[in-house]
């Protein structure tokens, strides 16, 4: 990359991490609200919800080949931003169940595979570059706040309706934003034919992914029905699109000291620092959901989310060959955040529906066994040294 050209690449990337994730500023807490106004019942948002999840099992290691086997990590991103922005309009012309199910489909398995693609972009770019991750990252937490603020602020006394428009011009946004992404130098070829394989069978790499994937599924109670319990807990949306907006605050200032935390705990010790957080956290939110209660325990989603996330970028970038960077990376959002979480949100439709609040004592403790396995990953590390 040129100097000039090169100083620029951290704003690039921020842009799309502020275009991305001002998206799910506006999907995350109040998609589910759009939902109710359709008409579906909590089992059906559970399985919608749950499904635009788990797409990104399938999709996102198809991608994530084609960027590793080609160096594409740019052309893909801008083809899958453009198409879920097509697909998205389909909400507009949609009011039961099976057609928005299957609009889902198709704008997840676009939308999401994105995500994965520009977190290896990031991390093969501040290798050339010299920057570091969460500084870049933490612009699409600051993103993710503000535009669930001022969607919580807009959604007060107007149709839900307005949700499908906010999350449009956001699409759109990053539609842009992805154009002017960084362009990696012509990339070394891979030394397998299908980088997945030795995915597969690195044991530690596939512990650690199943503890992350537990902790991360256990925000899926929060996910979707979070804004829904507080709505009937009585607290007002522009209160709610604040407690989101303070979780993601937390994660900001993890983000930002990422590399400091780093210097004296491993990434592993962040997964797991990351469950722990997650027992305390649901324990609490299932135990008691007044105001006060929750102004404290959303600050731990700066570990429950930040810190595993840290974690696992940080392995992937230090244990894992950059010619594998993006499978790794789509194996973590495809089992994390697509096929553990997809599971976990369709699980939690029946589950809230059963046990409303108390449901997030189940998620308690499977955020517990991730923590276990991110800390049996780092025993291996030792026996193995």
């Amino acid at each position: 990359m040129v100097f000039h050209r090169a100083k620029l690449v951290p704003f690039r990337l921020s842009s799309f991490y502020v275009a991305y994730f001002g998206t799910a500023g506006v999907i995350l807490p109040f998609f589910p609200v759009w939902l109710i106004s359709r008409g579906l019942t909590p089992e059906n948002i559970g399985i919608i919800i749950g499904s635009a999840t788990f797409v990104k099992f399938i999709a996102n290691p198809v991608f994530a080949h084609l960027a590793d086997r080609r160096g594409c990590h740019k052309f893909l991103i801008v083809a899958l931003a453009a198409s879920s922005f097509v697909f998205f309009a389909f909400y507009f012309v949609s009011y039961s169940f099976w057609p928005i199910f299957f609009v889902t489909v198709l704008f997840s398995s676009c939308w999401g595979s994105t995500q994965p693609l520009a977190e290896s972009l990031t991390m093969l770019s501040s290798k050339n570059v010299n920057f570091e991750y969460g500084r870049v990252r933490l612009w699409g937490s600051i993103a993710f706040i503000s535009i669930a603020f001022i969607s919580g602020k807009i959604l007060a006394g107007n149709s839900p309706n307005i949700i499908l428009l906010l999350v449009y011009c956001t699409v759109g946004f990053m539609v842009v934003a992805a154009i002017f992404l960084p362009t990696l130098p012509s990339p070394v070829p891979p030394r397998v034919r299908f980088p997945i394989l030795p995915l597969i069978r690195n044991i530690r790499f596939m512990i650690i992914l199943l503890g992350a994937a537990l902790i991360q599924s256990s925000h899926a109670v929060y996910y979707g029905f979070g804004t829904v319990h507080w709505q009937q807990s009585g607290i007002s949306e522009t209160v709610i699109g604040f407690l989101w907006g303070e979780g993601v605050i937390a994660e900001i200032v993890v983000f930002s000291f990422g590399a400091s935390l780093l210097k004296y705990l491993m990434p592993m010790h962040l997964v797991t620092l990351g469950g722990i957080a997650g027992v305390l956290r649901w324990f609490g939110t299932g135990l008691d959901d007044s105001l006060p209660t929750l102004l404290f325990l959303q600050v731990l989603h700066g570990f429950t989310f930040g810190a595993t996330h840290l974690g696992v970028i940080h392995f992937i970038s230090e244990e894992i060959p950059e010619d594998f960077s993006a499978t790794a990376m789509s194996l973590y959002a495809a089992v994390a955040m697509g096929l553990v979480m997809g599971l976990m949100v369709i699980a939690s439709g029946y589950l809230y529906s059963a046990f409303e609040g108390k449901a997030y004592f189940i998620v308690a403790i499977i955020s517990a066994f991730g923590s276990c396995l991110a800390y049996v990953a780092h025993k291996l590390k030792n026996a193995t040294s």
